[in-house]
């Protein structure tokens, strides 16, 4: 098997992932549904030999994290074809693959359905915005529309620090420097460090992984920064809470107090099968407001539904509403609205 023939055919199909697994077909993932690629059945030498191809094709990469760790990850980019992140992994003493296809072209917010609401955060020139859901739920791509906004708009110094990079963005009225974990930098941490020191005027933090990363976060966007970043947590509240009891109970209401400052919205979201056999991402949009400033920082964070309930005004929708109106426009299913509701029972009154 050739691997470019494989990345060639995985582009042509609009695959969003590739899967290299001894003991599986080779398959493809196409509008969220795992694709058999081949009928023909990969071999622990099958998949060793794939993975090999794929090492040569990133020049200088070192084996040893997979040697050693068990585990590697990192991005390459074939000219005229795209980029690929990749995770390199064992499995029942074999080399696997999953390649996350990545296309050169930037996406185009309209073509995912980001409203107007999302993008205008993009207008902020300080503060803390923040991208949350699960892993494949889209943040990645919605994050590189509010940089690509940025970007055509502005005449700014923009830092990614990213892990891996998946979006090349071009120098337009802004600077856009893109570093890369493990490559460019040793850890989120240090290029954040740096990165202050680098005149920036906006900050994309691939996520906040920790007490130390988080904190310096929080400082940056004190500081007058807008910083971007991402957290694999469902809606708002969970976000605010997530944050907060990372750190020790004695710091949390300092924590509180300095969240509840910097904090300028939360875009949490979820990708939906469609009726049409594709994915629809659903929004739940909170736009920081005095009210919500308020329940963060006396710790009353379950009444902030209720606040993005009233808040329809300046755009904020609940993630409930937000599949309400797909399944209202036909665009799910009544069955996929419902178990991806936050709340199905009382969704589904709202259906009847």
């Amino acid at each position: 098997m050739d691997i470019k023939t494989i990345l060639q055919k995985a582009i042509a199909d609009q695959a969003s992932d590739i899967f290299i697994v001894a003991g599986a077909n080779l398959s493809f993932k196409i509008n969220g549904h795992i694709i058999r690629h081949s009928d023909e059945i990969l071999r622990p030498d099958d998949t060793r030999n794939l993975v090999e191809q794929i090492y040569a094709l990133k020049n200088g990469i070192d084996h040893k994290a997979i040697n050693e760790v068990g585990e590697d990850d990192f991005s390459f980019a074939l000219s005229n074809l795209g980029r690929f992140r990749v995770n390199v992994y064992y499995q029942r003493g074999s080399l696997a693959a999953v390649l996350r296809v990545v296309r050169f072209e930037l996406p185009d917010y309209r073509d995912y359905h980001i409203s107007d609401t999302v993008m205008n955060f993009t207008n902020l020139t300080k503060g803390l915005v923040l991208v949350t859901g699960s892993a494949g739920s889209g943040k990645s791509t919605t994050l590189a529309c509010l940089i690509d906004k940025i970007n055509k708009e502005r005449n700014e110094h923009i830092i990614t620090i990213e892990d891996p990079i998946e979006y090349i963005h071009r120098h337009q009225k802004s600077i856009v420097s893109q570093r890369e974990l493990y490559h460019d930098t040793k850890g989120y941490l240090e290029a954040l460090r740096a990165a202050l020191r680098e005149a920036p005027n906006v900050i994309l933090v691939g996520e906040m992984r920790d007490l130390e990363t988080i904190q310096t976060v929080l400082q940056a966007a004190e500081t007058g920064h807008l910083v971007l970043s991402t957290l694999h947590t469902i809606d708002a509240t969970e976000t605010i809470n997530r944050i907060i009891n990372v750190f020790p109970a004695e710091q949390q209401q300092q924590i509180r107090i300095q969240l509840s400052m910097v904090l300028q919205g939360v875009i949490s979201q979820q990708l939906i099968p469609t009726v049409d056999k594709k994915m629809r991402a659903a929004f739940e949009i909170m736009v920081v407001n005095n009210a919500i400033r308020t329940q963060i920082r006396e710790n009353k964070t379950h009444q902030i539904p209720n606040s993005i309930a009233s808040g329809k005004n300046v755009g904020m929708v609940s993630m409930d509403d937000s599949i309400l109106a797909l399944y209202k426009n036909g665009i799910i299913s009544k069955e996929n609205a419902i178990l991806y509701a936050a709340n199905s029972d009382i969704l589904a009154k709202k259906m009847i």
